[in-house]
């Protein structure tokens, strides 16, 4: 049986306990902030830009892992005889994935998976590497299993304000103006093919009453969800809305683990703190 280490980019929105119990390595992206360059939840937080914001109106840029920085962690650990799983940053969003390629392709024996994903979703992949894992399966099994696995994982989120949307280039300021005026909370959707974003349904009214909606309207569409787990992942949005969130799914009575996260610094940068969404994966 071959020796098998799991790693995951930083953007995997899962802590405490529950990363501990994969074992996981992470790798941080970088985070460009006044022309300095923080590591992703190393030397940064999401309050830190968010205070910049606030003073500045300026967010920071945010940049993949490089092909070289994973040949350098990964060397050491391929030369003692190990194996890397390594799961990604959906690559749409983010190039850190063909550099992990390049680099596997430098060492061997490294295995980069596509979450086709972001935040909680690409964690429910890294969770589902680290079960696979302990049954004692072998690395090229455990990444095209993986890889099955993606489309099947499904992350949504519900905005309360554009403003970081405006300031990321991502909305004019006109269609922000007109959203917030008249209420409009969209939902973004996570394409699990590649992980890029849409925009989905677009909400109206008071953030209360929305989420209330959003919740019950991600949960009925599909009928083959799975109850192991669900996460509730937001970016820094405030425990009433939290609470609001975690309710609605308690309600159902459904899943066995509800699990409730904070954004990365990644993450946070490009959605803002009024952010909240739920992630869960289909059989």
């Amino acid at each position: 049986m071959s020796k098998i280490i799991l790693s995951s980019d930083s953007t995997l929105d899962v802590s405490g306990d529950l990363l501990a119990s994969t074992g996981a390595q992470l790798f941080p992206l970088h985070i460009i902030l006044d022309e300095k360059s923080y590591d992703d939840g190393v030397n940064i937080t999401p309050d830190d830009i968010y205070a910049n914001f606030r003073s500045t109106g300026k967010l920071p840029k945010t940049s993949a892992i490089n092909t070289q920085e994973y040949i350098y962690k990964f060397r050491p650990l391929v030369e003692q005889g190990f194996e890397i799983i390594h799961i990604n940053l959906g690559s749409a969003l983010s190039s850190s994935y063909q550099n992990c390629v390049a680099a596997a392709s430098v060492l061997g024996h490294v295995y980069p998976v596509d979450s086709c994903n972001l935040s909680s979703g690409q964690g429910h992949i890294v969770l589902e590497a680290a079960e696979m894992i302990k049954k004692g399966m072998e690395a090229p099994e455990i990444a095209a299993r993986l890889r099955e696995l993606a489309p099947k994982v499904h992350s949504s989120f519900v905005i309360d304000k554009l403003d970081y949307l405006r300031a990321g280039g991502r909305c004019s300021t006109l269609a922000m103006l007109g959203a917030n005026l008249l209420q409009i909370k969209p939902s973004i959707r996570v394409n699990n093919k590649d992980g890029s974003m849409t925009v989905g349904k677009k909400y109206r009214g008071k953030l209360e009453k929305v989420l209330v909606s959003y919740v019950n309207d991600q949960l009925a569409e599909f009928d083959n969800i799975r109850d192991d787990k669900i996460f509730v992942t937001h970016a820094g949005i405030g425990d009433r809305y939290v609470d609001i969130v975690r309710s609605e799914v308690e309600k159902r009575g459904f899943f066995r683990n509800i699990y409730v996260e904070r954004a990365s610094c990644t993450i946070s940068s490009h959605c803002g703190p009024g952010t909240i969404g739920i992630l869960f994966m289909t059989e």
